[in-house]
């Protein structure tokens, strides 16, 4: 099947006008904002329909999004870095209402100082508003997996956010294969919305949670985000089936596992300069897809045998270490024999992360070094 050549950003933006939103808000931010300028001239070409509302800040947009969900129907965006920062109080209000938000996350460095370079914090700072978070490594894993987040978000009535690193693919231009309108519609058929705002049947959506049943609107929240596991491995069984192609189990994708004593966990772009790498240093991968929920039960089943294993993030936990490092220590902590983990945090800021990082990655996880170290 012939491929296109095309930007991460085109890749989304594709992926997007497949899935029929009735709205998209947009707000420009470095490096989002080729994907709204790409949805923007779709809209003026006539490729599909849909009411693009241009808003004063991202906030505003996650409000529009809020708004048009609350309706029943598909709402979209996307933003990077301090976009996301500032919609952080309407993130929790989109998770709380239960509403299918699918959002693109370029992820950028947040300020100060100011740089509009790719690491991940803006999305890993976010981690606990109630969203799902799925993570890729390419311009055709960003398409796919725009196309499933729909899916997974109208199944288990949560928002979604897919996040691509910023320059490194909303900028890249890679072959992308592009379904048909008629697969894509097979696969995610047109939204059926349960609780939705209608006067001939009237319901009460983000009202006063008082003490008594707050607690119980969290539960709810935490249940279904536990719920968000199977979904997001059903759908990348459908889409599979459907498309014929898939990423990993949905959850955490790996490499070069088989006769491994060594692995290397990771998250997001930097999978790909790890890759040549593994059989020459006989060292396996295990890419997390999903942040949110977090595959602990794959963790541990993929690290089983493994005599250490180290993690090599783009974000810090400042005051504690680089996240994944903390939930994969939190993941094997019951086990028996478990491998010893270490931590490494690299390119923040968009610093390179180059292949002699990754050798001496490699040399310190083989050693069995434990504990948060700074790759510079």
């Amino acid at each position: 099947m012939a491929k296109d050549v095309i930007s991460g950003a085109q890749a989304v933006a594709e992926a997007v006008k497949m899935c029929n939103p009735a709205v998209i808000a947009a707000y420009p931010i470095t490096p989002q904002t080729h994907i709204a300028e790409g949805l923007a001239q779709m809209l003026a070409n006539g490729e599909f329909d849909a009411e693009m509302v241009r808003v004063e800040s991202e906030q505003s947009s996650m409000a529009a999004c809020i708004g048009a969900s609350s309706m029943g129907v598909r709402a979209y965006t996307a933003t990077a870095s301090q976009g996301l920062a500032l919609m952080h109080e309407m993130l929790f209000a989109a998770s709380g209402m239960r509403l299918p938000i699918v959002m693109s996350v370029a992820n950028r460095s947040l300020n100060s100082p100011l740089s509009i370079w790719n690491d991940q914090q803006d999305s890993f700072a976010s981690r606990d508003a109630g969203w799902v978070q799925l993570y890729v490594e390419d311009a055709q894993e960003a398409f796919d997996t725009h196309v499933q987040a729909f899916k997974i978000a109208e199944e288990i009535r949560l928002p979604v956010m897919v996040c691509l690193d910023g320059f490194v693919i909303t900028h890249t231009y890679e072959p992308v294969d592009i379904p048909s309108n008629e697969l894509i519609g097979k696969f995610l058929p047109k939204i059926k919305p349960k609780d939705n705002l209608n006067p001939s049947k009237p319901i009460t959506l983000g009202g006063v949670g008082a003490p008594e049943h707050y607690i119980f609107f969290r539960k709810q929240q935490q249940d279904a985000m536990e719920k968000a596991h199977d979904a997001i491995q059903k759908a990348n069984i459908e889409y599979s089936s459907a498309i014929g192609r898939k990423h990993g189990d949905g959850l955490i994708d790996t490499a070069n596992m088989k006769d491994a004593k060594h692995a290397i966990i990771t998250i997001g772009s930097v999978a790909g300069t790890i890759r040549p790498l593994l059989e020459k240093e006989n060292m396996g991968l295990i890419r997390v897809r999903s942040l949110r929920p977090f595959p602990a039960e794959e963790i541990r089943n993929a690290c089983r045998g493994l005599e250490s294993v180290g993690v090599l993030e783009k974000d810090i936990s400042i005051g504690a270490n680089g996240a994944i490092y903390d939930e994969v220590r939190s993941a094997l902590y019951s086990e028996d024999n478990k491998p010893r983990v270490s931590g490494f945090i690299a390119g923040l800021g968009g610093r390179d992360i180059t292949e002699e990082h990754i050798g001496e990655t490699f040399k310190k996880i083989r050693e069995g070094k434990e504990g948060t170290e700074w790759l510079s």
